[in-house]
């Protein structure tokens, strides 16, 4: 028999689950507290979408497949959402479409709000009587929501950047002081065969698994990200202007897109969730492509590390370490506080990685609707690595497996360099 000691001190899965539903829905309305019902409407580009779209969608997501699938009786809040709100699970029949999202004026901003309460006020009622597959897919609703977080904030910034008068989000500092980095220095690599991949003991996404062995050859890894001051370099020397440091289609979008610098620079100054300000140099570079991300290792004499070489590299440390987003405010990458060994392994910016998004040996996707969240994408895309400044705390892991196109950059991406030994 447990002690009263231990009974009292027990975790009630139940419970913490509740405890980080609620918290997780929470901060997206902290996120968008900020916003007008046409600040959260508006869609910039066709692979944004509005925030009212994210807070509907997330909502969807929990009203179909826990509520709609798990809970008898339950009616739908509105039959006329999931044709809005479904995003691309083809199981789930029609959908609006997506470089259309920006065309719901309705239902507005507040209406969106008062669904989110009651699909909350549903999921919390029924969460003791659920069956653990129902709870699993709570889990999965709150990384997956988790994950909008990141690209509300993100499409939020990209709204706002193409506004002439350079509004914030939220007008609060994003930087600190700190001391620049003279130079890069390089850490061994783990070689021979390593074990990468998800295998069990926590939440993962499908994708991140099975685990497997891989043969690792030698190799070392930048201590820390590139910084906007040595991307500054790789301007003033002609790396947008220099055919040989890219790949063919890099080479063509940026010729295409007349590509000068990373997204939201503009003469000394970048564009954040803060408005308008100064080029830190010593923080991280964001808002790169993949094809940027290779032409700058290629000037550097380097090139991308492997996911397998990030993965084995980011093992020992603590996913919850880093720059990540906590709660509403400004957000934009810091510079590293320490040179000694790899630092901002975990948040700051994604970095991207030369591995394609492609599945692990053993790979089976899900059955059914949710069977379409990560899989059916393995195709055309790259894997970025540990997070950024607008991941949720709490969401990364070193298995963790994000994928974008090549010419995508709207997030923030960054890059840390690699080299052979």
């Amino acid at each position: 028999m447990a002690s009263r000691t231990d009974a009292s001190t027990r975790t009630d899965p139940i419970e913490a689950l509740t405890r980080r539903f609620a918290a997780t829905r929470r901060l997206s309305l902290d996120l968008v507290a900020m916003l007008s019902d046409a600040d959260a409407s508006a869609q910039s580009m066709p692979d944004a979408s509005p925030a009212k779209w994210h807070l509907a969608h997330t909502t969807w997501f929990l009203e179909t497949f826990v509520l709609r699938d798990h809970v008898p009786g339950y009616a739908l809040f509105d039959t006329r959402y999931p044709y809005l709100f479904n995003s691309y699970y083809e199981a789930e029949g029609p959908r609006h479409a997506r470089p259309h999202r920006g065309l719901l004026t309705r239902p507005s901003l507040e209406d969106v709000c008062v669904w989110r309460a009651h699909v909350d006020a549903a999921v919390q009622n029924a969460l003791p009587d659920l069956p653990a597959s129902a709870l699993a897919l709570i889990e999965l609703g709150i990384h997956h929501e988790q994950q909008h977080q990141e690209l509300l904030l993100t499409d939020i910034k990209h709204l706002f950047a193409q506004n002439p008068l350079g509004p914030a989000v939220w007008d609060t500092p994003i930087t600190r002081e700190v001391r620049q980095f003279s130079a890069m220095n390089w850490v061994k690599g783990a070689e021979g065969i390593v074990a990468i991949g998800n295998g069990g003991g926590g939440f993962a996404f499908d994708c991140e698994g099975p685990r497997h062995e891989v043969l690792l050859t030698p190799h070392a890894l930048a201590n820390r990200p590139v910084n906007n001051g040595e991307w500054q370099e790789f301007i003033a020397d002609g790396g947008y202007r220099t055919p040989s440091l890219w790949l063919s289609d890099g080479w063509a979008w940026v010729q295409a897109e007349a590509v000068e610098a990373p997204a939201y620079w503009r003469e000394g100054r970048n564009f954040t969730l803060a408005g308008w300000r100064e080029i830190e140099r010593a923080a991280p570079v964001t808002h790169i492509s993949f094809f940027e991300a290779d032409a700058f290792a290629s000037w550097a004499g380097a090139r991308l590390p492997t996911e397998q070489e990030w993965e084995a590299a980011a093992a020992s440390f603590d996913s919850a370490d880093g720059q990540q987003l906590d709660a509403a405010g400004a957000v934009q990458p810091l510079p590293a506080v320490d040179d000694i060994g790899l630092q901002q392994m975990f948040g700051s910016v994604w970095e991207w990685t030369g591995s394609a998004y492609r599945p692990y040996p053993g790979f089976r996707a899900a059955p059914g609707a949710v069977g379409e969240y990560n899989g059916k994408f393995m195709s055309g895309q790259f894997v970025l690595r540990g997070g950024s400044c607008a991941t949720p705390r709490g969401h990364m892991r070193a298995s963790y497996r994000n994928f974008f196109y090549p010419h995508q950059r709207w997030q923030f991406t960054g890059l840390r360099l690699a080299k052979d030994l």
